[in-house]
């Protein structure tokens, strides 16, 4: 309420007759019906438009229906009956009293079944009026007392005013409320007793009841602001109506005062309850929507305009399932809403009206008036796309990120070198397989429990340290193939190389440190052998040059030789024996066959024994002779490529001079890759042979020298390099063993050698 003090007015009547309707249907409504429609009393401008009463059969029911009247089951339909202005409560029932009092529209008065016995009593008044005039003032008196009787029977304070405004009459109720004496009040001006001031009511927020019976002739209601004898501020509901006399003429006012105080301040707290809660709803960023029971919008908040992109007046009276993505995931969160009352933060999709997809978070309950009746649901939201979608992005991250450790840890694992970790006090924190292996001890007996300075000789774990603090062996922070030696738990020394680096942090600050070892023992051991093999290789070519060498001389000088002995056999047969002539002839002819013996001999030792040939597996022949060569050859630059047919059989061969040729092969190709390139070893089986193809990507052979490469001492090297043997004892060998031996070349793109072996054969193998 305003602190002004000004007059709150519950309604005022437009029209002289008084339109009423009557709650409670019983024998006092039959018989106000049967009163009221007696043509005596048609001057009172009193009009009944309705009843309303639960029970049909009810009297007052029944004789409303015959008289035309409308009725009803439920009072709140009599509100809409056209110029009603005055509710005659006739229940006695004081929950029927306050819920029409709490939903009736204001500008209807009400009068309970207090006031309503007034108005009986009035009525009375009036239908006995002329016989009132006839009897003795005895009867009067007797009246008189009556109707005190009947007003101070009444709980609210009541006052009869005559036309200027004095007070004719009050009930007990008000003398006690007041604290005055019935002779204190009487005559005196109700406003100087009701308020006391010196000035009758009046303006527009504090108006004169009494005022608007005159001018209207009719019942009203307003209500009062001021002050009680406490100073307490109050609110007094006046109802006033007119007292006419039997020419239809005021005579006097009656007023009902009850004090309504609380009720206001409850009307003024729903006020400000409804206000805030309608600022909540306009003012959340939330989606609020609420529904009737047949699932059409009632309520659809600026928050849900901005949510969805639908203004208010689209979605209003709607079919809320049109919103949702899946109508039948409603339908399933209203079953489980309907078995517990309400369901919080359930995720649902719904379609905005640009056709995308906004995904919610809902909290949905019923909605229930203060009987508990369900009135529909409401529901509040929040929008969860961005965060579904961060999430959900967070989650393919993470799962990308575990994927991507699951990868290294099991590269680290599954590397052939040792990696090992350490924090930056040296506690080892990664330990793989290979590191096991390598060392002895197993990663559960070092991994946090152990230092790295352990594994090394003492004061080697500083001083790599060190080294890799310091630009000399590389860049700051790292350490490339230096030497190292470790102890195995054995006991054992291992050599190696390790490359090493400093683990930093984001701000630069060192966490940890990370090294790969690489144990070096075999291959050591390969580079010796392989040493020893080449030793053995170009002492071989060099056994093989002087065999070829004394080879040719040998032949050259048995064409003459030949000639020679021939010719002394001749000289033999013409001369007797008894010359001695024949003698030095034969002595001639015996030094020249000891001469061709010699020679012989020589050819012997030119071309010795072969070994003994056996089935052999080419495949492995290649494999060991590359394992030798893989070093030597990756410290050139040349990459080896190796593609070897399954169960391609076996040769019967020598594996020795095999060895000499495909070792004689790939040395070619290495000289023939000075700047590096790449080696290629294939083996194929066509038809009943296999063929061994030899390529590399080097300087190529001219085509003229094509037909030459296999003749004894051609070469294209410098003399330094080779005399040109090779070939032609590697042609030598292939074609002894049933072969042959192929060549293909384009210069600067390289070469290729096919060399044709046949398969062995079980029946040749007996037959040998």
């Amino acid at each position: 309420m305003n602190e002004d003090n000004r007059l709150i007015r519950r309604g005022a009547q437009a029209e002289i007759t008084l339109k009423a309707a009557i709650i409670g249907g019983g024998k006092a409504c039959h018989d106000l019906l049967v009163l009221l429609n007696d043509e005596r009393h048609k001057r009172l401008k009193i009009e009944i438009v309705g009843v309303a009463d639960p029970r049909p059969e009810a009297p007052g029911i029944s004789r409303a229906k015959s008289m035309g009247i409308f009725t009803t089951s439920d009072f709140t339909d009599l509100y809409t009956l056209p110029g009603l202005n005055l509710l005659i409560e006739l229940t006695g029932s004081m929950d029927i009293r306050e819920r029409m009092i709490r939903t009736k529209p204001l500008h209807i008065s009400s009068i309970d079944h207090r006031g309503a016995r007034l108005f009986w009593d009035l009525i009375q008044i009036e239908t006995e009026k002329q016989q009132l005039q006839q009897e003795s003032e005895k009867a009067i008196r007797r009246e008189r007392d009556w109707s005190q009787r009947f007003i101070d029977s009444l709980g609210d304070k009541i006052m009869v005013l005559d036309m200027d405004r004095t007070i004719y009459r009050v009930n007990r109720t008000f003398v006690k409320a007041t604290g005055l004496s019935e002779d204190a009040v009487l005559g005196k001006p109700c406003y100087e007793i009701t308020h006391r001031v010196s000035e009758p009511c009046n303006g527009e927020d504090h108006g004169c009841p009494f005022e608007e019976v005159l001018a209207t002739g009719a019942s009203c209601s307003v209500i009062h602001q001021h002050k009680d004898t406490e100073g307490k501020l109050i609110f007094e509901e006046i109802m006033a109506a007119p007292i006419l006399n039997d020419k239809g003429k005021i005579i006097q006012v009656i007023e009902g005062i009850r004090n309504v105080t609380s009720k206001v301040a409850l009307e003024e707290e729903v006020r400000r309850n409804k206000e805030y809660l309608e600022n909540i709803i306009a003012n959340s960023s939330d989606m609020i929507i609420t529904t009737d029971l047949q699932g059409k919008v009632v309520t659809f908040n600026p928050g849900a305009e901005h949510m969805l992109g639908y203004s208010q007046g689209e979605v209003l009276g709607t079919d809320i399932e049109d919103l949702w993505k899946a109508p039948e995931e409603r339908r399933r969160l209203m079953a489980e809403v309907k078995a517990r009352g309400f369901e919080s933060n359930y995720p649902a999709t719904l379609i905005a009206k640009d056709g995308q997809e906004v995904e919610i978070s809902l909290s949905l309950a019923e909605l229930r008036d203060r009987e508990g009746h369900v009135l529909g649901t409401v529901g509040i939201s929040k929008d969860v796309t961005e965060e579904n979608r961060l999430r959900r992005q967070l989650i393919q991250q993470e799962m990308e990120l575990r994927k991507a450790n699951d990868f290294m840890n099991k590269i680290i694992q599954s590397s052939p070198n040792a990696i090992m970790a350490t924090d930056i006090k040296g506690n080892i924190i990664i330990w793989n397989r290979a590191a096991e292996e390598t060392l002895g001890y197993k990663a559960a007996e070092v991994i946090g429990k152990m230092k790295i300075d352990k594994i090394y000789p003492e004061g080697t774990a500083k001083k790599v340290m060190q080294l890799m603090r310091s630009p000399e062996h590389g860049p700051v922070g790292k350490l490339r193939s230096y030497p190292m030696v470790y102890v195995r738990q054995d006991g054992e020394i291992v050599e190696g190389n390790l490359s090493s680096a400093i683990i930093y942090n984001e701000d630069g600050v060192e966490v940890a440190s990370v090294g790969i070892f690489v144990d070096l023992e075999e291959r050591l051991q390969m580079e010796r052998t392989l040493r020893q093999t080449q030793e053995q290789l170009l002492q071989s070519e060099k056994l093989a040059a002087m065999g070829r060498l004394t080879s040719q001389i040998a032949h050259e000088l048995n064409n003459p030789l030949y000639g020679i002995m021939n010719t002394l056999e001749l000289l033999k047969t013409e001369i007797s024996p008894q010359n001695k002539r024949r003698k030095i002839l034969e002595m001639a002819l015996s030094e020249t066959v000891r001469l061709s013996e010699m020679l012989r001999k020589m050819l012997s030792f030119s071309r010795p024994d072969e070994e003994k040939r056996q089935p052999s597996d080419i495949n492995m022949i290649l494999d060991e002779i590359l394992l030798l060569h893989e070093k030597q050859l990756r410290e050139l630059s040349i990459r080896i490529s190796v593609s070897s047919e399954e169960g391609l059989g076996e040769v019967y061969a020598s594996k020795n001079q095999l060895r000499q040729v495909f070792l004689n092969m790939i040395s070619n190709a290495r000289d023939a890759m000075p700047d590096g390139g790449t080696l290629t070893v294939a083996t194929t089986g066509v038809d009943d042979n296999i063929h061994v193809e030899i390529s590399d990507t080097g300087t190529g052979i001219r085509k003229e020298n094509l037909d030459k490469i296999f003749d004894a001492f051609f070469t294209t090297k410098d003399s330094i390099k080779g005399v040109g043997l090779g070939l032609s004892v590697c042609y030598g060998f292939i074609k002894d063993h049933g072969g042959d031996i192929k060549v293909a070349s384009r210069i600067d793109s390289g070469t290729t050698f096919t060399i044709i072996l046949p398969l062995h054969k079980e029946a040749e193998n007996q037959g040998a």
